[in-house]
């Protein structure tokens, strides 16, 4: 990391909407999303008031690692044109704010999940900050281009923490649905990277497509994709399955996999012909794909509830 400080001003006009963004609230609603799947999914019952507060500090955990993360990579944010908008490199936020309030908000976050649920929780959550910011963001990340297949273990761990919040523990289902978005994260981000590989390339970031090219890129995609669909299937089997979710998954990985194979048979001089549109459209699939199986979860637990949708 280079001195943020010296390169970046603050800019006094910084407002509401620029500290907010250094949460990621795109990233954040992800992991409340899944968070609260996970905790739907779980075979004990929480009380409303706990599960607000719950999946609550769950997002401000999550906010405060993307503080962290905007806070270390300012210098390669204001690089990558996807990235140069963010609050840090624009000088609309100091780094030394991002560094305060991501720290704070951990803490907090952490704590108060103790206080509101369990010490289980608690801790995979302050894990998965840890593992987000320090792992990923300080190490993987601009170390290796399996940086987003480690990585992507930080985006995983918040149907864990749902499931914890529920149950006080870990379980076979919970390390499914952490496998399910850790095998997800790979084809998914490797998907953006072909269309966005000159961003990483001029930020020194060793993405895949960057290391050993988009050819590379194209088969490693299309072998994520083929190893993640058995994984999801499969977790129809288990006690948060059923018909319902196994239909839903089938469907959900025949068009994922169609996607890869488009994906995998493309040539650069037809994807830069089209503007990646063919890669584009897997990316935003790819989206879908994982929303949908979590859907599919909670909609299998609404039904087994009354007794409906089992096996």
């Amino acid at each position: 990391m280079t001195d943020t400080t010296a390169v970046f001003d603050q800019n006094p006009e910084a407002s509401f909407g620029d500290y907010v963004a250094l949460l990621k609230p795109r990233v954040m609603s992800l992991v409340v999303f899944t968070a609260l799947a996970g905790l739907v999914v779980a075979p004990v019952s929480v009380h409303p008031m706990v599960a607000f507060t719950a999946i609550l500090f769950i997002a401000i955990g999550g906010g405060a690692s993307g503080a962290l993360n905007m806070w270390w990579d300012a210098d390669i944010d204001s690089v990558m044109r996807r990235t140069q908008g963010r609050p840090v490199p624009s000088g609309r936020v100091a780094p030394g704010e991002a560094l305060g309030l991501g720290l704070a908000l951990s803490g907090f976050a952490v704590v108060m999940l103790w206080l509101a649920s369990n010490w289980v929780a608690a801790g995979l959550l302050a894990f998965t900050i840890f593992f987000y910011a320090v792992v990923y963001t300080m190490w993987l990340k601009r170390s290796t281009p399996q940086n987003i297949v480690i990585g992507g273990a930080a985006g995983a761990f918040p149907p864990m923490i749902g499931w914890a919040v529920a149950t006080g523990g870990v379980s076979v289902e919970s390390v499914l649905m952490f496998a399910l978005i850790f095998m997800w994260t790979p084809p998914h981000f490797w998907a953006l990277a072909l269309f966005m590989k000159d961003d990483y390339s001029n930020a020194g970031v060793p993405m895949l497509t960057v290391t050993h090219g988009r050819r590379a890129t194209r088969v490693h995609i299309l072998v994520y994709t083929l190893l993640l669909a058995p994984l999801a299937l499969g977790i129809a089997a288990t006690s948060i399955g059923g018909p319902g979710y196994l239909a839903a998954s089938l469907l959900l990985n025949v068009a994922f996999i169609r996607g890869a194979l488009r994906i995998w048979r493309r040539d650069e001089s037809a994807a830069e012909a089209d503007g990646y549109a063919v890669e584009k459209s897997v990316f935003k699939l790819s989206l879908y794909y994982l929303f949908l199986h979590f859907v599919a979860l909670m909609a299998q637990s609404g039904l087994a509830a009354y007794g409906l949708g089992g096996w």
